[in-house]
């Protein structure tokens, strides 16, 4: 399965971006696809989480601020209201309906004024 990210950038506290992943050449069926965040130092973190039947998962420290959405094979991460802590490295991960799970390219998100 090939996931290919996009739409990581610079932008200022309190703006937005949206990051999306598409994926293709699985054999089986995504269940599940995730968005992590890893910053230098600290272990890699969930930030947003949809399955097959449209349960999504936010954590804490980011709910009300970033969404997540799906569309086939594709998935999007609406942030909001950015932080400077926000800036990571992002990655969308999926699962398939095999078990098997996959990792997109890094993507960088840089909050800062």
């Amino acid at each position: 399965v090939q996931l290919q990210a996009s739409g990581g950038g610079s932008v200022q506290p309190g703006g937005s971006l949206r990051l999306s992943c598409a994926a293709s050449g699985s054999d089986s069926r995504i269940e599940v696809m995730a968005w992590y965040r890893q910053t230098p130092g600290k272990q890699r973190e969930l930030v947003a989480l949809t399955d097959s039947r449209g349960s999504t998962s936010i954590p804490r420290s980011v709910q009300g601020r970033f969404t997540i959405s799906r569309a086939g094979d594709m998935v999007f991460l609406q942030m909001r209201s950015l932080k400077p802590e926000d800036t990571a490295v992002y990655h969308c991960n999926v699962q398939t309906e095999a078990g098997s799970i996959y990792w997109g390219q890094e993507t960088l998100v840089t909050v800062s004024s």
